[in-house]
C-alpha cells in the first residue's frame, strides 16, 4: 500500500469563495483540493484523499501515481560527457555570448526544458529535417531539440552550410 505522507502536501491561508480557510493541494495528484479551518485539519483532509483516491485506483485496476521527490535531494551537480565537437561549440557559444560555459549549459537546458513541458509549440519540422539527415539516412524520431541561436548556419534552398 501506499504512504499517503510521502506525497507533497502544499497547503496555504485564503479566501476561496468568501470563506478564509486553508486550502490543501497534493502535487502527484492536480485535481485533488481539500478545504478546512485549521491547518492540521486540512493536512489530514489531504492524507485521507490521497489514501481513498489510491483505493479507487485499486479498484480501477489504474496506476497511483508516485510521490515526487523534493528537490532538495538533488545536488544541483552533473558530470557530463560530450563529443569533443559538441564540447568545441558550446564553449564558443558561451565565449560569443560573454558567458561562462557553465551559465550557457543551464540556459540551453532552461529554454529546452520549457520547451518540451509546453508542447512542442512552435516545432519547426523543416529545420528538425535538415538536421536530422546524416550519411543518406533520415531519422523519424521527433526530437526533444530545437535550434536556439546560431551565428555561423544560414538556411538556403532547405540545406545547411557553413558561412563564416
Amino acid at each position: 500500500m501506499i504512504d499517503p505522507y510521502a506525497y507533497n502536501i502544499t497547503i496555504r491561508k485564503g479566501t476561496f469563495e468568501g470563506d478564509t480557510c486553508f486550502e490543501a493541494r497534493v502535487k502527484e495528484l492536480p485535481d485533488l483540493t481539500e478545504y478546512a479551518d485549521s491547518y492540521d485539519e486540512v493536512y489530514q483532509l489531504a492524507v485521507d484523499a490521497i489514501e481513498v483516491t489510491a483505493e479507487v485506483f485499486l479498484e480501477k485496476k489504474r496506476d497511483m501515481p508516485v510521490p515526487r521527490i523534493s528537490s532538495e535531494e538533488y545536488s544541483g551537480r552533473v558530470t557530463l560527457r560530450l563529443p569533443r565537437s559538441l564540447h568545441r561549440a558550446m564553449v564558443e557559444a558561451s565565449d560569443d555570448e560573454g558567458i561562462s560555459l557553465n551559465q550557457y549549459m543551464v540556459n540551453v537546458l532552461s529554454y529546452f526544458s520549457g520547451y518540451a513541458a509546453g508542447g512542442a509549440r512552435g516545432y519547426d519540422h523543416t529545420l528538425w529535417s535538415a538536421i536530422a539527415k546524416t550519411d543518406n539516412h533520415e531519422s523519424t524520431r521527433k526530437p526533444n531539440l530545437k535550434v536556439v541561436y546560431s551565428n555561423n548556419l544560414d538556411k538556403q534552398a532547405g540545406d545547411w552550410k557553413k558561412t563564416g
